[in-house]
């Protein structure tokens, strides 16, 4: 008499649909490319523990490091098969996870995967660009600036003069709001002097001029709202 084979239950929701479309993206590949890790690295790498930890973010709506394991440890043969490789929950720890967000803090690397990154997704889109929007925004929060801190008291867009803010400025595709470029900056800088290398990092992502390029800014001889710039010039 055959045995019957235990069953393993998981619950596992949109998680290998997100894994599909992140894999897709190449996410994982480009991460390991411009972040390579020391070599007393084990497990997963960088980039394949990150897609998870990204999966987890957007299935959960929890960007808590901590719960993190805890996720992965009840979809280990969901991850398994999403990622054909094997998984343990270690791999997504607070310490693993704390320790990528210090690679990922290297802004060069950073500028250089963003890029390659925004090549590929257009690709993907099959997009064909004529305009960008470059934009910024800030963030406020209860946080005691420090002198080389990025929060810093300054022009609060949140009508919030009371609280210290990072200003974060992004660069758009037109219309589908695609992200070519993110820079993010001391709460105190004016936005003026922020397009032009916002402006410079798309034209590096996209790779061709001719794309008119609209932000919203004060300048002298400027009306607000009306800066803009064709990238052949």
């Amino acid at each position: 008499m055959n045995e019957i084979e235990p069953l393993t239950i998981e619950r596992i929701d949109d998680v290998p649909i997100l894994l599909a479309q992140l894999e897709r993206m190449q996410v994982a590949r480009l991460l390991d490319q411009h972040f390579p890790t020391h070599g007393n690295w084990q497990g997963l790498s960088l980039g394949l523990v990150s897609v998870v930890w990204l999966s987890h973010i957007l299935s959960e709506g929890d960007h808590w490091l901590n719960h993190v394991e805890p996720w992965a440890s009840g979809r280990l043969t969901c991850l398994q098969a999403c990622l054909g490789q094997d998984v343990r929950s270690l791999d997504f720890s607070d310490d693993r996870l704390a320790s990528i967000l210090d690679y990922l803090s290297a802004d060069e690397p950073w500028q250089a995967f963003e890029r390659e990154l925004g090549q590929h997704l257009i690709r993907v889109y099959d997009l064909h660009p004529s305009r960008v929007r470059v934009d910024s925004t800030t963030v406020s929060g209860y946080v005691h600036p420090s002198p080389d801190g990025l929060f810093q008291f300054g022009h609060s867009k949140d009508h919030r003069p009371d609280l210290p803010q990072v200003k974060v400025k992004l660069s758009a595709l037109d219309p589908l709001g695609l992200p070519l470029g993110v820079t993010i900056v001391s709460g105190q800088r004016a936005d003026d002097g922020l397009y032009i290398p916002a402006i410079q990092q798309a034209q590096q992502t996209l790779g061709r001029k001719g794309l008119l390029y609209v932000g919203d800014c004060k300048m002298a001889a400027l009306p607000t709202r009306a800066y803009v710039q064709q990238s052949g010039e």
